[in-house]
């Protein structure tokens, strides 16, 4: 008798569909996945542990801007601000904040480091809410806290305000006193020290204790003649690595703007984030937002880099060498050319 064979079943016939088209697909798969990889740059970002800067590179990660713009972010945290630049310089980061003051320097000694400003925020001149402080002269013999000791930025400044403004040096008119951020506030609100020249959000947490400024960045620079916002802190990497990895700073600065905008609008973001900020209360949690909000740089007009080189020479004139370096003038190309904010209109 003849035998038929028997017919296969029909869910094995899928099953070998399917294995074939999986034998078929397997390859072209992996090519795409492997396309993905190869047009996603990593970038190696040196950021201080507790710093400000992790809060814009949280709202990154988080809302996945980073990938969408086709870079990887790998985020190597540093014990301070020294460390970034020996990181950047040694090869251990791509990518760091730092500022202009010390690429400029780095310039003038054949390094060709460049900037893109990040942050207008800048501390102010506090005293308690019931000083009878209210100029810079009744500074006169009280004790002055400064953070970062005898070549800060901004007390060089003010420093220049005051011999503009009264014809005297504060290191004589008043009692500086260098101190770390975090004692410097313990020393404000406990009253050991008549008033402080801190770091912006250390200052927010004094305003939600009831401190006021008695004087802000905006009025220092106006008394010098500089009637522009001076970004003191930017992202600083080498524009050699930049011209090997064409295309990877400006996808991370598109994701930085997009992260910017995100952090000026939203209210739910800074909810997210409030972990992060470490505010003991409301009062804290809203300074900090509104002075990282106050930073943001939406714009910067044809002024700005003008204004940064009288800003160099004020502060070669207060700091010297010890702070500036071979650079009493601002080197070309310390601020990177062609960068354009997306918030800021076309010309």
């Amino acid at each position: 008798m003849r035998q038929f064979s028997r017919p296969t079943p029909l869910p094995t016939l899928h099953a070998r569909a399917l294995q074939l088209l999986a034998a078929l697909c397997l390859p072209l798969l992996a090519l795409f996945c492997h396309s993905a990889q190869a047009g996603t740059d990593t970038l190696r970002i040196g950021v201080l542990k507790f710093g400000t800067v992790q809060w814009q590179l949280d709202s990154i990660t988080a809302h996945q801007l980073d990938q969408r713009n086709h870079i990887s972010l790998q985020i190597v945290p540093l014990a301070s601000a020294d460390a970034a630049t020996v990181a950047l310089q040694g090869g251990a980061v791509d990518l760091i904040v730092s500022d202009w003051i010390w690429v400029t320097r780095q310039r003038a000694e054949g390094t060709p480091y460049t900037f893109v400003p990040f942050s207008n925020a800048v501390g102010s001149l506090m005293v308690p809410a019931d000083s009878a402080l209210n100029s810079l002269a009744d500074l006169r013999g009280k004790t002055l806290g400064v953070a970062g000791g005898a070549y800060d930025k901004s007390w060089l400044l003010l420093r220049a305000y005051a011999l503009k403004q009264l014809g005297s040096d504060l290191t004589q008119l008043a009692k500086p006193v260098y101190a770390a951020a975090p004692l410097l506030n313990e020393l404000a609100l406990s009253g050991q020290v008549d008033a402080t020249l801190n770091v912006w959000h250390y200052d927010a947490r004094l305003q939600a204790k009831g401190m006021r400024a008695l004087l802000k960045p905006p009025d220092i620079l106006a008394g010098l003649g500089i009637h522009t916002p001076i970004p003191l802190l930017g992202w600083v990497f080498n524009e050699n690595w930049a011209r090997a990895h064409p295309g990877t700073m400006e996808n991370f600065l598109a994701a930085s703007a997009q992260a910017q905008s995100l952090l000026a609008q939203s209210d739910a973001e800074w909810e997210r984030l409030r972990p992060l900020l470490h505010a003991e209360d409301q009062a804290t949690f809203v300074a900090l937002r509104s002075g990282y909000r106050a930073g943001i740089i939406h714009c910067t007009d044809s002024d700005y880099q003008q204004g940064v080189a009288q800003t160099l020479q004020l502060l070669a004139q207060t700091g010297g060498e010890k702070l500036v370096g071979k650079s009493s003038t601002l080197a070309e190309g310390t601020f990177w050319p062609g960068y354009h904010f997306p918030t800021c209109p076309k010309k």
